[in-house]
C-alpha cells in the first residue's frame, strides 16, 4: 500500500467540528418534550432513556442513553454506569421476548471517525440480528429491507415494558 503524507491536514483534524450542545442534541430535544411517541422514547428511567433508532440498522434498532448530556464515558459517575447496563438488560429482555432475534450487536461509537453521529451525548445501540437477515438487497439495491414501522414496535415495546 502507497502512503500519501500531508502533514498539512493536521490542523484540519486537529480542529475538527466540535461536539453539538443540548440545544442540537436529539436526545435532550425529546428529554425536554413530555410527546414520548413523537420522539420515539420507549422508556425514562430516572438516570437512562431508550429512543428507538429513528434510521434502524435492523428492525428493532434501539438507543441507550444516560438523561444526562454527557460525552465521555470517564464523565458518568457509577449510578449512571450501573443503571444503564440495567436498561440494557432489560431492553434485551423485552427484545428477547417481542422479536426472538437470533443474536445482537451491542456497542458504542466514540467520536465522529469512530462513526458516532451524535458525539455529544453518549449512547449504546441495541441492534437485533438474525440468521439470514443480511441479504442481496444492499449489495445489489443498495437497499435495507426494515421489514416493521417504527410505530407499530413502539406500540409493541411500550406495551411489553408496561409490564
Amino acid at each position: 500500500m502507497d502512503q500519501l503524507w500531508a502533514p498539512w491536514r493536521l490542523a484540519y483534524v486537529a480542529n475538527a467540528k466540535a461536539a453539538e450542545d443540548q440545544q442540537s442534541c436529539f436526545l435532550c430535544v425529546g428529554l425536554a418534550d413530555a410527546d414520548d411517541r413523537r420522539h420515539l422514547i420507549a422508556l425514562r428511567t430516572p438516570r437512562s432513556v431508550v429512543v428507538l433508532n429513528r434510521y434502524p440498522y435492523n428492525n428493532g434498532h434501539l438507543l441507550v442513553a444516560p438523561i444526562a448530556h454527557k460525552g465521555q464515558l470517564h464523565e458518568l459517575d457509577r449510578d449512571e454506569i450501573l443503571e444503564i447496563q440495567e436498561t440494557l438488560q432489560r431492553m434485551l429482555a423485552a427484545l428477547d421476548a417481542l422479536m426472538h432475534p437470533d443474536g445482537y450487536n451491542l456497542g458504542m461509537n466514540l467520536g465522529r471517525v469512530a462513526g458516532a453521529g451524535l458525539t455529544g451525548h453518549l449512547h449504546w445501540h441495541i441492534v437485533p440480528r438474525w440468521n439470514g437477515d443480511t441479504n442481496f438487497m444492499p449489495v445489489l439495491g443498495e437497499v435495507k429491507v426494515i421489514p416493521q414501522s417504527l410505530e407499530t414496535l413502539y406500540d409493541m415495546l411500550a406495551e411489553r415494558l408496561r409490564k
